[in-house]
Protein backbone atom coordinates (compact mmCIF):
# COMPACT_ATOMS: atom_id res chain seq x y z
CA UNK A 1 0.00 0.00 0.00
CA UNK A 2 2.62 2.36 0.96
CA UNK A 3 4.73 1.68 -1.90
CA UNK A 4 1.23 2.40 -4.35
CA UNK A 5 1.02 5.55 -2.35
CA UNK A 6 4.77 6.44 -3.21
CA UNK A 7 4.50 5.32 -6.93
CA UNK A 8 1.80 7.60 -7.06
CA UNK A 9 3.43 10.82 -5.81
CA UNK A 10 6.27 10.38 -7.76
CA UNK A 11 4.31 10.61 -11.05
CA UNK A 12 2.38 13.41 -9.46
CA UNK A 13 5.51 15.02 -9.10
CA UNK A 14 6.64 14.42 -12.00
CA UNK A 15 4.14 16.32 -13.89
CA UNK A 16 4.38 18.93 -12.01
CA UNK A 17 7.98 19.10 -12.56
CA UNK A 18 6.79 19.33 -16.69
CA UNK A 19 4.82 21.96 -16.03
CA UNK A 20 7.57 24.06 -14.13
CA UNK A 21 10.00 23.27 -17.03
CA UNK A 22 7.55 24.26 -19.67
CA UNK A 23 6.81 27.53 -17.92
CA UNK A 24 10.66 27.94 -17.13
CA UNK A 25 11.67 27.81 -21.16
CA UNK A 26 8.72 30.41 -21.93
CA UNK A 27 10.18 32.85 -19.22
CA UNK A 28 13.63 32.52 -21.13
CA UNK A 29 11.91 32.86 -24.69
CA UNK A 30 10.30 36.05 -23.33
CA UNK A 31 13.45 37.38 -21.91
CA UNK A 32 15.34 36.94 -24.90
CA UNK A 33 12.25 38.12 -27.10
CA UNK A 34 11.79 41.39 -25.14
CA UNK A 35 15.49 42.25 -25.66
CA UNK A 36 15.40 41.86 -29.03
CA UNK A 37 12.30 44.02 -29.78
CA UNK A 38 13.95 46.85 -27.85
CA UNK A 39 17.47 46.58 -29.43
CA UNK A 40 15.62 46.14 -32.87
CA UNK A 41 12.52 48.45 -32.37
CA UNK A 42 10.34 45.40 -33.39
CA UNK A 43 7.10 46.42 -32.30
CA UNK A 44 5.08 43.27 -33.14
CA UNK A 45 8.14 40.79 -31.39
CA UNK A 46 7.11 43.41 -28.53
CA UNK A 47 3.83 42.63 -28.86
CA UNK A 48 4.24 38.82 -29.43
CA UNK A 49 6.04 39.07 -25.61
CA UNK A 50 2.87 41.09 -24.32
CA UNK A 51 0.81 38.72 -25.55
CA UNK A 52 2.68 35.63 -24.58
CA UNK A 53 2.86 36.40 -20.81
CA UNK A 54 -0.72 35.58 -20.42
CA UNK A 55 0.42 31.65 -21.06
CA UNK A 56 3.03 32.15 -18.55
CA UNK A 57 0.12 33.27 -16.11
CA UNK A 58 -1.90 30.07 -17.08
CA UNK A 59 0.75 27.85 -16.24
CA UNK A 60 1.40 29.29 -12.88
CA UNK A 61 -2.26 28.61 -11.89
CA UNK A 62 -2.35 25.07 -13.03
CA UNK A 63 0.64 24.65 -10.96
CA UNK A 64 -0.65 26.10 -8.45
CA UNK A 65 -3.67 23.79 -9.35
CA UNK A 66 -1.80 20.81 -9.09
CA UNK A 67 0.07 20.99 -6.07
CA UNK A 68 -2.65 21.85 -3.80
CA UNK A 69 -3.93 18.55 -5.18
CA UNK A 70 -1.08 16.78 -4.50
CA UNK A 71 -1.26 18.32 -0.71
CA UNK A 72 -4.47 17.57 -0.29
CA UNK A 73 -4.36 13.64 -1.63
CA UNK A 74 -1.26 12.64 -1.05
CA UNK A 75 -0.32 14.79 2.63
CA UNK A 76 3.38 14.87 1.94
CA UNK A 77 5.52 15.26 4.89
CA UNK A 78 9.18 16.32 5.11
CA UNK A 79 11.40 16.53 1.91
CA UNK A 80 8.40 15.45 -0.32
CA UNK A 81 6.45 18.63 1.23
CA UNK A 82 9.69 20.73 0.58
CA UNK A 83 9.77 19.70 -3.01
CA UNK A 84 6.65 20.56 -3.65
CA UNK A 85 6.73 23.86 -1.66
CA UNK A 86 9.73 25.05 -3.70
CA UNK A 87 8.01 24.15 -6.85
CA UNK A 88 5.68 26.82 -6.05
CA UNK A 89 8.26 29.36 -4.82
CA UNK A 90 10.17 28.45 -8.11
CA UNK A 91 6.83 29.05 -9.96
CA UNK A 92 6.38 32.13 -8.81
CA UNK A 93 9.39 33.70 -9.36
CA UNK A 94 8.88 32.74 -13.01
CA UNK A 95 5.95 34.06 -13.33
CA UNK A 96 7.70 37.89 -12.06
CA UNK A 97 10.07 37.42 -14.59
CA UNK A 98 7.75 36.99 -16.67
CA UNK A 99 5.84 40.45 -15.93
CA UNK A 100 9.63 42.05 -16.08
CA UNK A 101 9.95 40.89 -19.71
CA UNK A 102 6.54 42.20 -20.46
CA UNK A 103 7.33 45.72 -18.94
CA UNK A 104 10.28 45.49 -21.44
CA UNK A 105 7.82 45.15 -24.42
CA UNK A 106 5.55 47.41 -23.12
CA UNK A 107 8.79 50.49 -22.98
CA UNK A 108 9.69 49.27 -26.49
CA UNK A 109 6.37 50.81 -27.88
CA UNK A 110 6.82 53.63 -25.53
CA UNK A 111 9.91 54.54 -27.06
CA UNK A 112 9.66 53.58 -30.78
CA UNK A 113 9.34 57.05 -31.79
CA UNK A 114 12.00 58.15 -29.96
CA UNK A 115 15.39 58.83 -30.91
CA UNK A 116 17.94 55.39 -30.14
CA UNK A 117 20.34 56.62 -27.57
CA UNK A 118 23.93 54.86 -29.14
CA UNK A 119 24.69 51.28 -27.96
CA UNK A 120 22.37 50.87 -25.06
CA UNK A 121 19.87 48.36 -27.00
CA UNK A 122 22.72 45.88 -27.04
CA UNK A 123 23.89 46.48 -23.59
CA UNK A 124 20.03 45.37 -22.24
CA UNK A 125 20.21 42.81 -24.92
CA UNK A 126 23.27 41.37 -23.23
CA UNK A 127 22.18 41.57 -19.44
CA UNK A 128 19.04 39.88 -21.06
CA UNK A 129 21.26 36.83 -22.55
CA UNK A 130 23.22 36.78 -19.55
CA UNK A 131 20.03 36.37 -16.92
CA UNK A 132 18.42 33.82 -19.76
CA UNK A 133 21.67 32.11 -19.42
CA UNK A 134 21.34 32.53 -15.80
CA UNK A 135 17.73 30.98 -15.81
CA UNK A 136 18.81 27.95 -18.27
CA UNK A 137 21.54 26.87 -15.64
CA UNK A 138 19.37 27.32 -12.56
CA UNK A 139 16.85 24.68 -14.15
CA UNK A 140 19.06 22.62 -15.25
CA UNK A 141 20.44 22.35 -11.43
CA UNK A 142 17.07 22.01 -10.52
CA UNK A 143 16.60 18.78 -13.10
CA UNK A 144 19.77 17.51 -11.90
CA UNK A 145 19.79 18.14 -8.34
CA UNK A 146 22.52 19.83 -8.60
CA UNK A 147 23.32 22.97 -5.73
CA UNK A 148 26.89 22.94 -6.94
CA UNK A 149 25.73 24.76 -10.48
CA UNK A 150 23.02 26.34 -8.61
CA UNK A 151 26.04 28.18 -6.57
CA UNK A 152 27.69 28.96 -9.79
CA UNK A 153 24.26 30.74 -11.17
CA UNK A 154 23.85 32.25 -7.40
CA UNK A 155 27.60 33.85 -7.93
CA UNK A 156 26.87 35.66 -11.70
CA UNK A 157 24.43 37.67 -10.16
CA UNK A 158 27.26 40.16 -9.81
CA UNK A 159 27.98 40.32 -13.36
CA UNK A 160 24.39 41.44 -14.35
CA UNK A 161 24.90 43.77 -11.63
CA UNK A 162 28.09 45.11 -13.08
CA UNK A 163 26.53 45.51 -16.56
CA UNK A 164 23.62 47.12 -14.94
CA UNK A 165 25.62 49.69 -12.90
CA UNK A 166 27.53 50.75 -15.96
CA UNK A 167 24.81 51.16 -17.83
CA UNK A 168 23.18 53.54 -14.83
CA UNK A 169 25.90 55.88 -15.45
CA UNK A 170 25.76 55.51 -19.17
CA UNK A 171 22.50 57.03 -19.33
CA UNK A 172 23.05 59.60 -16.61
CA UNK A 173 25.95 61.06 -19.34
CA UNK A 174 23.36 61.19 -21.76
CA UNK A 175 20.95 62.75 -20.19
CA UNK A 176 23.00 65.79 -18.44
CA UNK A 177 24.76 66.16 -22.10
CA UNK A 178 21.78 66.33 -23.79
CA UNK A 179 18.00 66.56 -22.33
CA UNK A 180 16.55 65.78 -25.39
CA UNK A 181 17.69 62.15 -24.06
CA UNK A 182 15.80 62.04 -20.93
CA UNK A 183 12.66 60.49 -21.61
CA UNK A 184 14.21 57.90 -23.74
CA UNK A 185 17.08 57.25 -20.91
CA UNK A 186 14.47 56.92 -18.50
CA UNK A 187 12.54 54.22 -20.03
CA UNK A 188 15.75 52.83 -20.53
CA UNK A 189 16.67 52.75 -17.33
CA UNK A 190 13.47 51.06 -15.92
CA UNK A 191 14.37 48.29 -18.45
CA UNK A 192 17.52 47.94 -17.08
CA UNK A 193 16.55 47.43 -13.73
CA UNK A 194 13.62 44.96 -14.78
CA UNK A 195 16.63 42.85 -15.91
CA UNK A 196 18.40 43.49 -12.86
CA UNK A 197 15.49 42.34 -11.15
CA UNK A 198 15.09 39.64 -13.28
CA UNK A 199 19.03 38.39 -12.35
CA UNK A 200 17.74 38.63 -8.36
CA UNK A 201 14.53 36.52 -8.99
CA UNK A 202 16.90 33.78 -10.96
CA UNK A 203 19.62 33.16 -8.05
CA UNK A 204 16.68 33.52 -5.45
CA UNK A 205 15.63 30.26 -7.36
CA UNK A 206 18.82 29.17 -7.24
CA UNK A 207 19.17 29.32 -3.33
CA UNK A 208 15.75 27.45 -3.28
CA UNK A 209 17.61 24.45 -5.30
CA UNK A 210 20.29 25.04 -3.11
CA UNK A 211 18.06 24.51 -0.09
CA UNK A 212 16.05 21.35 -1.58
CA UNK A 213 19.41 19.60 -2.44
CA UNK A 214 21.22 20.35 0.77
CA UNK A 215 18.77 20.88 3.19
CA UNK A 216 20.21 24.34 4.11
CA UNK A 217 20.29 27.81 2.77
CA UNK A 218 23.55 28.99 1.53
CA UNK A 219 25.63 30.35 4.23
CA UNK A 220 27.52 33.08 2.76
CA UNK A 221 25.60 36.63 2.41
CA UNK A 222 25.10 36.56 -1.47
CA UNK A 223 27.65 40.18 -2.90
CA UNK A 224 25.24 42.89 -4.71
CA UNK A 225 27.04 45.00 -7.08
CA UNK A 226 23.92 47.04 -7.47
CA UNK A 227 25.20 50.85 -6.14
CA UNK A 228 22.71 53.02 -8.00
CA UNK A 229 20.93 54.29 -5.61
CA UNK A 230 24.00 55.59 -3.33
CA UNK A 231 25.03 57.12 -6.61
CA UNK A 232 24.74 60.99 -7.00
CA UNK A 233 27.17 61.80 -9.81
CA UNK A 234 28.75 60.70 -12.61
CA UNK A 235 32.48 59.75 -11.75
Amino acid sequence: MHEHISSAYDRDLEGLITLIMKMGGLVEEAILNAAKALENRDLELAEQVRAGDKAIDALELEINDVAARIIALRAPVSKDLRSILIVLRLAASLERIGDYSKNIAKRTSAIADLSPVEGTGFTLRRMAREVQGMLKDTLDAYIRGDADLAEDVRQRDQDVDQMYNALFRELLTFMMEDPRHITGCMHLHFMAKNIERMGDLTTNMAEQIIYLVTGEMPDEARLKSDRTAYVSEVE
